[in-house]
């Protein structure tokens, strides 16, 4: 068996066509999507992803306004820029980049952001309403992925999901969405015994820990969906190419569906932000 690849830049490129739909929409009746990037330091990775968020806001017919802040920046003055952004009725979203400086607090930063225009849905509100069931805004790559999976008409009801990574970022909210399509779901981490055995149960693996190519094809069962968020550079003695945290050429000869990286998950990511900032105007156009 070799899997069938789940391509999210063709997905990402038919779901990016009908928000610019709506956003045209919107635009008719005097209304453009606006999300707000504030970026702070000089990470190279950090400015790369800002970047493809901008060009993919012009892209959809949005607007987007970028602010950068040296790496030593005193927090004040980022926090009266989202302040400021708030209370802007013009803009729909606000997304802080993430990593953060050591000076700054991260959740005190996201926490700043009205629950309103928190398209990256990590506020402690949008948190709770993602625990309850009733989601604001969905974060971003967690919503990517089930979009994808929802593209394949992946079985999810009953189904045994076993994702590996307990962030707020993704591990957490994945299983808050999967739980709530109906799946049976174990959250893996550091500390979890017979962690391989675990994976070999999953009808659908969620890839997420920032450890490269660590699932390897004897973790995996055959015939199941793997869904590899991770991204991890690899070192310049190997390539310094980019990877998963699944062992691509091994496992797609076990999976019956496998995304790649790049090219999988990544796109939707960006893709469900923008989603997230029409939703955003299209409430506020409804007020």
């Amino acid at each position: 068996m070799t899997a069938r690849i789940l391509d999210g830049n063709a997905l990402s490129a038919k779901v990016r066509s009908q928000l610019a739909a709506r956003a045209a929409a919107l635009a008719a009746r005097a209304v453009q999507p606006c999300l707000a990037v504030l970026l702070v330091g000089e990470s190279p990775a950090s400015a790369v992803y800002v970047r493809n968020k901008v060009k993919a806001c012009e892209t959809a017919g949005m607007r987007s306004l970028r602010y950068d802040y040296a790496a030593d920046v005193d927090p004040a003055p980022v926090f009266e820029r989202i302040a400021a952004l708030n209370a802007d009725p013009a803009v729909h979203g606000i997304l802080v980049q993430l990593p953060l400086p050591a000076q700054f607090d991260t959740e005190t930063v996201l926490s700043s952001i009205s629950p309103d225009k928190d398209v990256d849905g990590f506020h402690a509100v949008n948190t709770g309403l993602l625990m309850q069931g009733h989601p604001a805004f969905i974060p971003c790559t967690p919503y990517g992925v089930m979009e994808m999976l929802k593209s394949e008409n992946v079985p999810l009801k009953g189904a045994e999901a076993v994702i590996i990574g307990r962030s707020n970022i993704v591990g957490k909210p994945m299983a808050m969405l999967l739980l709530q399509a109906s799946a049976t779901v174990t959250v893996c981490h550091s500390q979890t015994k017979d962690l391989a055995g675990h994976c070999r149960r999953a009808d659908i693996l969620v890839a997420a820990i920032g450890k490269p190519r660590f699932v390897k094809a004897d973790m995996v069962k055959p015939g199941a969906v793997v869904i590899d968020v991770g991204i991890n550079r690899l070192p310049e003695a190997e390539g310094g190419k980019l990877c998963g945290d699944v062992d691509f050429e091994a496992v797609k000869e076990v999976a019956s569906l496998i995304t790649p990286v790049p090219g999988g998950v990544g796109p939707m990511t960006i893709t469900m932000l923008l989603a997230n900032t029409i939703e955003s105007a299209e409430r506020a156009a409804r007020q």
